[in-house]
């Protein structure tokens, strides 16, 4: 999700409910060290209405990764999540991410260290393995378990898998049965019925959710309203993990809310003006990467979206898409009078 959970996406979540825990864009280690690594600095920038968040980093090198974890618990994060999942070619090179997946000694040596450096709550995520000759899921949880982790999240992918074909489900299943400390599924949560489809078939105690948030920022909130619709709680402690029990035996019906075109101009219009309040460098830029996802399903997206892309400013964006909207709504107005 790197480019995506800044923090003035991950305080826009936030504000539309729903969501336990909220994670920060994978942030190198190194980087947290170097003074004057500006885009580090970004990446861990938080305000208080994000609590609780986690600060996720990346790294092979066991000091390193200490170091930054002390300098992130410093920094006021309630957890530090150590990322051994994210396949990108010049992540993997340097032996970070799934490229530490072959190399599970350097794993134990990175996760005592960090265990040892930090008081708050150390958690990792991991994909299933290199490729599926090398599955290592169940054997990585154990270890996690071992040196003190307090939970683990699987995606349920290989990293030559990268984000292709299906998440197998069933790796999560033997994690859960492995170890006791809290597991967390992730892969092919696109709705509802799949983040308690998933719980039912695993066991797995929360689930998460990455690229299903920017298309439908409401997941977390229509998750939540399934669960208390189901008349069982979606919750049960502090970083909102979702309990096994509010799935199993449950009817799948959709009983939940989905957005209006209203609710839609609404997150677009609010989600753009954080980013012209934020006065991040690159909000412009942003606001184009964003107008694909959120103007997905809207009747005339594809207009809307052309305009963005030939905007030169943020205000100018803005204006675009209000001017869109509006024109829109004066149109169905006008119909209704007729």
């Amino acid at each position: 999700m790197a480019g995506v959970t800044d923090t003035v996406f991950r305080r826009f979540i936030r504000n539309l409910s729903g969501c336990g825990l909220i994670m920060t864009e994978f942030t190198s280690a190194d980087g947290v060290l170097r003074a004057k690594d500006k885009k580090a600095k970004r990446y861990l920038h938080f305000y208080e209405d994000e609590h609780p968040i986690s600060a996720q980093l990346f790294g092979s090198d066991p000091q390193v990764m200490a170091d930054a974890a002390r300098i992130v618990e410093d920094l006021g994060f309630d957890l530090v999540d150590l990322n051994l999942g994210c396949p990108a070619k010049k992540v993997v090179k340097c032996n970070g991410g799934s490229g530490l997946l072959r190399d599970l000694p350097r794993i134990a040596s990175i996760f005592e260290a960090v265990r040892s450096a930090v008081r708050i709550p150390f958690t990792v995520k991991f994909r299933a393995g290199w490729n599926d000759e090398e599955i290592v899921c169940v054997e990585l949880a154990k270890m996690a378990e071992g040196c003190g982790l307090c939970a683990v999240a699987l995606h349920a992918r290989t990293r030559e898998q990268g984000y292709s074909g299906n998440a197998r489900w069933e790796w999560i299943a033997a994690v859960k049965d492995a170890v006791k400390i809290p597991v967390i599924g992730n892969g092919d949560i696109r709705t509802p019925e799949d983040a308690c489809a998933m719980v039912a078939a695993t066991g797995c105690d929360a689930v998460m959710i990455g690229r299903t948030a920017p298309a439908n920022p409401w997941i977390f909130r229509q998750i939540q309203q399934y669960c208390e619709n189901l008349k069982a709680p979606p919750y049960e402690n502090r970083v909102g993990w979702a309990t096994q029990d509010a799935f199993v035996g449950m009817e799948s019906r959709k009983s939940y809310d989905e957005p209006a075109e209203a609710d839609r101009y609404q997150m677009i219009r609010t989600y753009f003006q954080m980013l012209i309040e934020e006065e991040l460098p690159d909000a412009t830029g942003k606001m184009k990467q964003f107008a694909s996802w959120f103007t997905h399903g809207v009747p005339g997206g594809a207009a809307l979206r052309k305009e963005i892309y030939e905007s030169k400013t943020a205000p100018e964006i803005l204006t675009r898409v209000e001017e869109f909207f509006e024109a829109r709504v004066a149109n169905e107005s006008a119909v209704l009078t007729e």
